[in-house]
């Protein structure tokens, strides 16, 4: 998995939280750990997952080449219409669906785009918490799969359930503690976290 120096990140050496946020501003501490000899063990805050660094030379070095790595930028214009970000795929409807694409205003590819947000809109919720349970799980099988808990915690994150959650997990370490609860906190109540 490529990394940018703005992703936010947590980055671990054994239980010990060495950085979180920004992976550009916690890159020197993770490099000089890792120069260090301690087993370092950077994740990626939004899916949980194991980022891989090139941390050779200095902290300068390691720190440039990720700054190196493009972030998306957008490629060079060439003549003709510009892209206004619209891709388009064929759609396989049934003749009455066309029917009432058709007579909509604007439309089938106009309602067919509303229809899109609508339903983007209705389900935001339930897909934060989705992701968020499914980066807590990558998170917590990388850190604490060996755990007492782990077990419990994973089936309760999924369930649903914070309370016994929390209680799986009251036994870990702080920071891990700290870092899973952080993760998983979106993924309560869909989306809506904790009530406060």
């Amino acid at each position: 998995m490529s990394a940018t120096p703005t992703q936010p990140v947590y980055a671990f050496a054994g239980d010990l939280l060495l950085a979180h946020g920004p992976l550009g501003e916690g890159l020197p501490v993770v490099h000089a750990a890792a120069q260090g000899g301690l087993g370092v063990l950077v994740f990626d805050a939004a899916t949980g997952k194991v980022i891989d660094l090139d941390l050779r030379g200095t902290a300068d070095e390691a720190l440039a080449r990720l700054a190196s790595t493009p972030e998306g930028e957008p490629g060079k214009r060439g003549p003709g219409r510009p892209k206004l970000g619209v891709t388009p795929r064929e759609v396989t409807l049934l003749p009455r669906h066309w029917d009432w694409l058709s007579s909509q205003p604007g439309g089938a590819s106009v309602a067919l785009r509303k229809l899109v947000e609508t339903a983007l809109r209705e389900t935001e919720g339930p897909t934060l918490a989705r992701r968020a349970r499914d980066a807590t799980y990558a998170f917590m099988t990388a850190i604490a799969g060996d755990r007492p808990g782990y077990e419990e915690a994973t089936r309760v994150l999924f369930a649903g359930d914070w309370t016994a959650f929390d209680m799986a997990i009251e036994a870990w370490p702080a920071d891990v503690r700290q870092a899973v609860s952080e993760m998983a906190e979106p993924g309560w109540r869909n989306g809506l976290g904790r009530p406060r």
